[in-house]
């Protein structure tokens, strides 16, 4: 109980979950549009570096930011070229993408930094201050002092509510993923559509990234992203391709990574802990426990029709 009130253990879920749900938020959007994207990785990867490289070539951390979610839509870009246009299969082209952005940044990192890695006069991103939430017991000093992605969490979230089931293109994209060929019978350009969800999962995986390399940081390593992009995609399913499951999903990894780092040196095993999420996922997958339901059509390349 006493672990469960040190607001460090709050603060560590936070850090951890934020990128976490940025990124699942920008899986879902693909994927309710059929498309299987495993890609969130390289793009959040790709962001990342991007991100440092032009924070410390323009002293600026907000030109790092756009110029991260841009390469962020690169990737998702290219992703969107093989799995749409080619119609080469989703899980391989992601891999690849995946594959490929680790090998190119860290080859660029070792091009342009060398030894000494990214420069520590790197600046990141902002820290707001925000006092009336620090009276909150338990986890007020964990909300109070935060990034400033962590606040912008909080619109895109309500604005991913609002634009997948309150808006017509919200509509339309959901039925791309449920049955394209209606989308098609209506008039409506099925892998426009498809293409605007990819993009908007490399647009949030790039803000994942960028939290990572100039938002609690200010620097980049070699697979800094560290499997994120797999766990995002688990938080995802577990979260039923809904918004409001991807935070708990996703809140849910943060907390139990934090608490297997708070539990080193223990008598519980860290591992086990932090295998418990995992576990929740499989469960709710095989339909055990609350069965998830993904698009019907997720995965499956529609074969007709140019961009």
């Amino acid at each position: 109980m006493h672990l469960l009130l040190n607001p460090e253990l709050w603060t560590l879920t936070i850090s951890i979950a934020v990128p976490l749900i940025y990124a699942a938020l920008g899986g879902m959007f693909s994927e309710r549009g059929g498309v299987v994207n495993i890609a969130m990785e390289g793009m959040m990867l790709t962001s990342a570096f991007v991100s440092v490289a032009f924070a410390a070539m323009t002293h600026n951390a907000w030109i790092g930011l756009g110029m991260g979610i841009l390469s962020g839509a690169a990737m998702a870009l290219l992703f969107s070229w093989a799995a749409l246009v080619l119609k080469a299969d989703q899980v391989v082209v992601g891999m690849a993408v995946n594959l490929l952005a680790l090998g190119l940044t860290g080859y660029l990192l070792d091009a342009f930094y060398g030894y000494n890695g990214t420069p520590i006069s790197t600046p990141s991103l902002p820290t707001w201050h925000l006092a009336f939430l620090s009276g909150i017991p338990v986890i007020g000093p964990a909300l109070s002092q935060e990034n400033v992605l962590t606040y912008l969490l909080i619109p895109v979230l309500l604005a991913a509510q609002y634009a997948l089931f309150r808006t017509p293109w919200g509509l339309r994209l959901r039925s791309m993923g449920e049955k394209p060929q209606a989308g098609r019978s209506a008039g409506l350009k099925v892998r426009r559509y498809q293409l605007s969800g990819v993009l908007l999962s490399g647009v949030l995986s790039g803000i994942a990234g960028a939290y990572l390399s100039i938002g609690v940081l200010n620097g980049f390593t070699v697979d800094m992203t560290a499997g994120r992009g797999y766990i995002a995609l688990a938080a995802m399913i577990l979260g039923n391709w809904r918004p409001s499951g991807v935070v708990w999903a996703g809140l849910m990894f943060g907390f139990l990574s934090a608490l297997s780092i708070q539990l080193q040196g223990s008598v519980i095993p860290p591992d086990i802990v932090l295998m418990v999420p995992y576990l929740l996922t499989v469960v709710a997958v095989a339909g055990i426990v609350g069965r998830t339901t993904p698009p019907a059509a997720d995965g499956i390349p529609y074969q007709e029709e140019s961009l």
